[in-house]
């Protein structure tokens, strides 16, 4: 499996932060059944590190599971050795670039002005995180005017609402946290099938919007 070809075919990377480690093979699976093909599994959540650990066993060569607010080479490390296929930071580390790159797997920064955008690419991002990305799609656009050979993921800030705007916007991707994945609510069977109805919602709003531009 090509790891970045993953990662861009399938857009949607679902970031789970903050959840129980016994709780995230349960909220992937749910996920994995609404179409979903690209997890982010957050290192400030509890044990995280333990539930890459499962889900990367549990959906190899079914799902890619990532490791999230990386900040240093030896994390990302750590990551990777536990299973996590790419790494996404907030920040430009180009120390954990270099790290992730020499184990085999994706990295993908957090950047935001054209010069973060491009010092990230440079130094062997794969994709750059365009975070927050808040401020809206149009940003995106103007970005890809100078800049169209580097993937983006915009993160934070992107919803159903305007997945679509993204999208046309140009966007390689999109990373989505709490307006899909609400670790907050309590893990239940209720909990975990309303969770794949709306991943459905968001893989079906790509499709869509991919149908009308074809």
């Amino acid at each position: 499996m090509n790891l970045l070809s993953h990662i861009l075919e399938h857009k949607i990377v679902a970031i789970v932060r903050g959840a129980e480690s016994k709780d995230v093979v349960q909220i992937a699976s749910a996920l994995h059944e609404g179409g979903i093909k690209n997890i982010e599994i957050t290192l400030n959540s509890p044990n995280a590190l333990e539930a890459i650990e499962k889900v990367a066993k549990e959906f190899k060569g079914e799902m890619l599971v990532g490791a999230g607010t990386v900040l240093d080479p030896e994390t990302a490390r750590a990551a990777i050795l536990a299973g996590a296929q790419f790494i996404l930071a907030p920040t430009v580390n180009i120390e954990t670039i270099k790290m992730t790159k020499r184990y085999g797997a994706i990295s993908i920064p957090g950047a935001f002005s054209p010069t973060e955008i491009l010092t990230a690419y440079e130094n062997g991002a794969d994709i750059v995180k365009v975070f927050p990305a808040s401020i809206g799609a149009q940003y995106i656009k103007d970005i890809r005017g100078p800049l169209p050979h580097i993937p983006l993921l915009p993160t934070g800030g992107v919803n159903l609402d305007n997945i679509g705007e993204f999208d046309a916007a140009g966007a390689g991707g999109f990373g989505i946290g709490s307006s899909l994945v609400n670790t907050k609510r309590e893990i239940n069977a209720s909990y975990l099938k309303e969770l794949t109805i709306k991943a459905r919602q968001y893989v079906e709003a790509i499709h869509s919007k991919q149908k009308e531009n074809v």
